[in-house]
């Protein structure tokens, strides 16, 4: 990387750090340390569910998705609008009644602890091994691109962000991710400008989209039917979007304390009303916009060669194993292919402008037939990779961008684009380490110690446990590569199988007053037990889990109270 890069880079991490622990200085106990003393407004509460949400790995891959696969991810998000609306309606008035820390304290005060700790230790579980997968993805790849060490860049990425966690707890994490996402978006925005720019003369944004959509890249909605049937192993389409998709919203928002901790700290319960119905407004364009971003790169990799495969690293290793001849062989073909390419995309926007169809047919049909064969290319290549370079990430959906920005974007923005990779994993990480401190201490901690801490040690111990989590994490990252190559698609498959069983005892709690204790925690198990079913025998799309393991949970709890005696059946009123 460049000495200019490199500063811009140090420079804007550092002014993160120093911003955020300058802010969050008179946090000196719980409710300071993790609810920020309830004194943040709306559109703070918004920034920071946004960027909590919103980590590297959706910066870094969101734009690889649509590159490769369309842009009918964005389908996944269609569900969480609804979800904001039935969270403001039904959930963030019983938290902000009862003055919660956590969402779990009011499981133990309309259940019993067993319940509440059941669902505090599903969350820890999930929440530090997805965090420490959050780390170590975008670690991965920034690695792969420059060569850093991958030990050394998991604590990087992890260090600096314990330290002003650490230091300033739930109002480091608000103000940070303030500034965070303004350096984002900013940085996003000008990459996309560059895009168009460096498209070929006479070739602009309308003929990029035209391009895209021709070459099926636009593909914002789909069905899931194939020959007339559902395929319920198709991961993104309007029916997994909208029904799976809200169930994986009402549980991440409703119930992940990652989330709830964000709009604990508002004001009151109109702001965080107001943050979260906001952010169902926002988070679906915003999705929509870094999608398109991606399917610009497709475009200007029409008329640009692209590499047969966007790990560097990995397609080195690759050159230097015994498919080296195979390798040139490949890389030779490809970029002829990419010339076919250039040429075909030249024709049809020159076409577009003439408005002559005909041309413009043709012109697409040598893209799509170039296009087939450079993928059979890749796929070879990429086949190559598994069997010669044992340790390589074999999927490159997640280098896409970054290799574009490292290899066309100037000299001062590549290190802005890398700083804004650290950023967006500090946002979501930062507030998942303030939620598993408050959720330790709070759900167990305090709970289960007999002698009464004074405000003075429970701040101490808050900050031990931010510290410890972080530890955590980061030593999950270091091991991550044991988890398999897939890591991307590890957090989002790690938290849908808990969240459907999480988010079933909620409803239950809610709206099934008659059904005690007993019946809803072993419902509960039953849950888990079923999710872990479906994902170790069945190929369903791991959106499904949400729904089946919050279906079975709260069916189940309402059959097991069925059975249960009339005294192990106390209403509580909460």
């Amino acid at each position: 990387m460049n000495t200019i890069d490199l500063i811009v880079l140090c420079v804007t991490l550092l002014l993160i750090v120093t911003y955020g622990v300058y802010k969050s200085r008179s946090s000196r106990d719980l409710d300071g340390y993790f609810r920020g003393n309830q004194s943040m407004p709306w559109f703070l509460v918004l920034l920071s569910i946004m960027g909590t949400q919103a980590s590297a790995i959706t910066f870094i891959s969101g734009p690889g998705q649509a590159y490769t696969d369309g842009m009918r991810f964005v389908q996944y998000y269609f569900g969480l609008p609804l979800a904001m609306i039935v969270i403001c309606i039904a959930f963030v008035p019983v938290f902000s009644r009862l003055n919660v820390y956590t969402a779990y304290e009011y499981l133990e005060k309309r259940f019993d602890l067993r319940t509440r700790t059941f669902t505090a230790v599903l969350f820890l579980l999930s929440r530090g091994l997805s965090t420490g997968v959050s780390i170590y993805a975008p670690a991965l790849i920034l690695s792969s691109i420059f060569g850093w060490n991958i030990y050394l860049t998991n604590l990087l990425m992890g260090g600096l962000l314990i330290i002003y966690t650490v230091s300033g707890g739930a109002k480091a994490v608000a103000y940070t991710q303030q500034l965070q996402l303004f350096i984002i978006f900013g940085g996003l925005f000008l990459a996309g400008y560059m895009v168009v720019e460096m498209l070929p003369d006479g070739v602009g944004f309308t003929d990029a989209l035209h391009l895209s959509g021709s070459m099926g890249k636009l593909n914002v909605i789909t069905t899931g039917f194939e020959n007339g049937s559902f395929n319920w192993s198709d991961k993104y389409n309007i029916f997994s979007g909208l029904i799976g998709g809200f169930f994986l919203s009402l549980s991440y928002f409703g119930t992940d304390q990652s989330q709830v901790g964000r709009y604990l700290t508002a004001k009151n319960l109109n702001e965080s009303r107001i943050g979260l119905l906001m952010n169902g407004f926002v988070k679906v364009p915003m999705q929509f916009l870094i999608l398109l971003l991606g399917a610009l790169v497709f475009s200007f990799y029409l008329f640009t060669s692209a590499p047969v495969f966007f790990n560097e690293s990995g397609l080195d290793r690759l050159r230097q194993s015994s498919k080296k001849d195979s390798v040139f062989w490949a890389e030779q073909n490809f970029a002829a292919l990419s010339v076919e390419k250039s040429n075909a995309a030249i024709l049809y926007s020159a076409a577009r402008k003439e408005g002559n169809s005909e041309k413009m047919a043709a012109s697409i049909e040598t893209l799509r037939e170039t296009e087939k064969e450079s993928g059979k290319i890749r796929k070879q290549v990429i086949s190559w990779m598994k069997s010669s370079a044992p340790g390589v990430d074999a999927n490159d959906t997640n280098y896409i961008f970054l290799r574009f920005v490292v290899d066309f974007l100037p000299v001062g923005l590549v290190g802005l684009l890398v700083a804004i990779i650290f950023l967006a994993a500090w946002g979501s990480i930062a507030a998942a380490l303030n939620s598993l401190a408050s959720s330790t201490i709070i759900d167990l901690h305090r709970r289960f110690k007999t002698k009464e801490m004074t405000v003075e040690e429970e701040f101490s111990w808050s900050r031990r446990y931010t510290f410890i989590w972080g530890v955590f994490c980061v030593l999950i990252a270091c091991f991550a590569s044991e988890l398999g190559n897939s890591l991307i698609e590890a957090v989002n498959i790690l938290g849908s199988l808990f969240y459907g069983t999480i988010l079933g005892i909620f409803l239950v709690a809610f709206w099934l007053k008659r059904v005690g204790a007993h019946a809803v925690f072993f419902a509960a198990i039953l849950s888990q037990l079923t999710v872990f079913a479906a994902f170790q025998f069945t190929s369903i799309s791991f959106l499904w889990y949400n729904v089946l393991g919050c279906l079975v949970a709260f069916i189940g709890a309402w059959v097991f109270q069925l059975f249960a005696r009339e005294n192990e059946n106390p209403e509580r009123a909460v």
